[in-house]
């Protein structure tokens, strides 16, 4: 197929990566022209307008991936809806809040663009293990875009069509709203191992012990063991927590649905207090661990 990938940050340089050598026909497209460049020299096919991306679609039916933050979403599209034909496909895979999905489909649509959501979670692993993808939308324009997330899915093909729009980005956020619990809880047993009275435990042996098949056998505790084999006492890791906004979203929605979410609720909290100043070893493991698998900055800096 031919893609453009418009934003070409962490992950969005993998995707365009993985399509590429998925034999697609990628063009690339970015704020800054030193990504596109990069790319470039793999092959790709640089953009370096929206207007261009346009062109070099030539009598191909424009379809659009963004991959740029949520607060950027607004403006991008307020543009493209100018420059694109009817027919066109914009698929947002950021984080964006579904409810405002849901507002932007809507708005997309009458003028006859076809808009989809697609939630994709894999972190900078998703290049070499495959990404997970949760879509919303059009069922036509997901299927029209299938050969797509099948190649971003080996080897693994994780992907699915939850419904209407906004669907994606409602799953993608629960997931990540799950993710926190799971952060939290395993940060605070490490911790208590860390200060608990036998001293000089080895964190690393006690993660690579569970990842044996225990019951928290999990790709987020073989980041905690990974971490903790060649950082055990996370020197350098400020312990600053940033949250992106999905379990905040989550939050908001359980509250208005009235279902409890206490597990969550702490989690989302430990964040915003570590962001004012509250930080322990517990803190630390959560922000090396978001740069594990994501590539996320592990202080305010």
């Amino acid at each position: 197929m031919k893609i453009a990938i418009f934003g070409l940050g962490k992950m969005g340089m993998q995707i365009a990566k993985k399509l590429h050598e998925g034999k697609h026909k990628v063009i690339v497209h970015n704020r800054s022209r030193n990504s596109i460049d990069e790319m470039a020299t793999l092959g790709m096919t640089p953009a370096y307008t929206k207007e261009d991306i346009v062109k070099l679609f030539k009598k191909d039916r424009i379809i659009i991936w963004l991959m740029i933050p949520a607060e950027a979403v607004d403006n991008e599209l307020d543009t493209l809806i100018k420059l694109l034909p009817k027919n066109s496909i914009i698929i947002d895979g950021g984080n964006s809040d579904f409810r405002l999905t849901q507002k932007r489909a809507k708005k997309v649509t009458s003028f006859g663009i076809n808009y989809l959501d697609v939630g994709t979670s894999g972190g900078i692993w998703g290049y070499k293990n495959g990404f997970s993808m949760m879509a919303g939308g059009d069922k036509k324009s997901y299927k029209i875009i299938e050969p797509v997330l099948k190649t971003l899915s080996l080897p693994e093909g994780a992907y699915f069509h939850f419904g209407e729009s906004g669907a994606g980005h409602f799953v993608k956020m629960t997931h990540n709203a799950i993710e926190y619990g799971m952060m939290e809880s395993l940060a605070e047993g490490y911790r208590i191992l860390k200060e608990g009275p036998y001293k000089n435990i080895d964190l690393a042996a006690a993660g690579d012990v569970w990842q044996h098949h225990s019951v928290v056998t999990s790709w987020l505790n073989e980041l905690c063991r990974d971490v903790l084999k060649e950082n055990p006492n996370l020197k350098g890791v400020e312990g600053f927590v940033a949250e992106s906004g999905e379990a905040r979203w989550a939050l908001e929605l359980a509250k208005s649905l009235k279902i409890e979410t206490p597990a969550m609720q702490s989690a989302f909290d430990v964040r915003v207090k570590s962001q004012k100043g509250k930080i322990n070893f517990a803190t630390k493991l959560l922000a090396a661990m978001r740069n594990a698998f994501g590539g996320h900055k592990i202080n305010k800096n």
